[in-house]
């Protein structure tokens, strides 16, 4: 079983993504690695470098910052490290610049894959989420978080990235998956205030109109975290390739757990039916669940 990871970054240093992190944790898992780098303002090539890996692979891109509509710049991205792949992988293992695997579910996740590897109606896994929000100390839990995500996908079948690349279809169908027991660590809300201040208002423009960005985008200095309504405290430990990171932070965040409940009426009801059936209504899912 041959399996290829894949990922894409731009201007890592300067908007604060962990994506040495990200690469690392996943290592361990895939024979190869394929990283699409940006050309960048900063350091990014030398820092990918930096790891020392022969599993790793650099293609260098240009980003087409015309392709605003939705974010499909972010998707044209993952493609093009996608298609640079091994032709002969038999799995692909996606992660986002701001994600990363905990060692504890290598086990899974391989298992996973070996038993899928020679099953053609399985074309993806799906992962388990813990989006941190503030610190490494919280977790999101309100509506917005995505709860699970396709990051494992069977190459040569057509698939491509889709929208502005959460997920995957192949054309305008999704995906029939498999979920397993293992997750991904989405760190994109834990970053200095300033840095992700800074971040946020050039993630907007991939997405809109520089007028829109500076109509809607808040002129500060620092990001404001407390702005959030649901939060719970997370007791568990981080992937240990997040250890250095973690011990970096050097500003404080704290929220008021009595506070956090959902905001309007919609929600509330919504999370009442949750918390009383286990179902969550209306759910975003862009895979398709194959009952094995």
């Amino acid at each position: 079983m041959k399996v290829s990871g894949f990922t894409f970054i731009r201007n890592a240093v300067l908007y604060g993504y962990p994506i040495s992190e990200a690469i690392r944790s996943i290592l361990p898992l895939v024979d190869e690695m394929v990283v699409a780098v940006g050309k960048s303002d900063d350091t990014t090539e030398d820092l990918i470098q930096s790891i020392g890996s022969d599993k790793i692979r650099i293609i260098h891109t240009v980003w087409d910052d015309s392709l605003r509509e939705g974010g499909r710049v972010l998707a044209d991205e993952t493609n093009k490290a996608l298609d640079a792949i091994a032709p002969d992988a038999d799995w692909a293992f996606y992660l986002q610049g701001d994600e990363a695997v905990h060692e504890e579910d290598y086990g899974t996740i391989r298992q996973a894959m070996q038993q899928y590897a020679d099953c053609p109606d399985v074309e993806g896994l799906l992962f388990r989420y813990r989006h941190f929000y503030g610190s490494y100390d919280y977790i999101g839990t309100a509506r917005q978080w995505y709860r699970h995500e396709i990051r494992i996908i069977r190459p040569r079948i057509g698939v491509r990235s889709y929208k502005d690349a959460q997920g995957f279809r192949i054309g305008d169908r999704k995906l029939n998956v498999v979920p397993i027991d293992a997750y991904i660590y989405h760190y994109g809300w834990v970053r200095p205030p300033r840095v992700q201040q800074r971040k946020l208002s050039t993630f907007h423009r991939l997405y809109h109109s520089d007028e829109w960005v500076k109509t809607h985008t808040p002129q500060n200095e620092a990001y404001d975290y407390s702005n959030i309504d649901m939060l719970q405290p997370f007791a568990g430990t981080h992937p240990a390739v997040m250890a250095e990171h973690i011990a970096r932070k050097d500003w404080e965040f704290v929220f008021d757990l009595a506070t956090s409940k959902p905001r309007g009426l919609k929600n509330k009801v919504l999370f009442f039916i949750e918390r009383l059936t286990g179902k969550r209504l209306f759910e975003y899912r862009n895979y398709h669940i194959v009952k094995r």
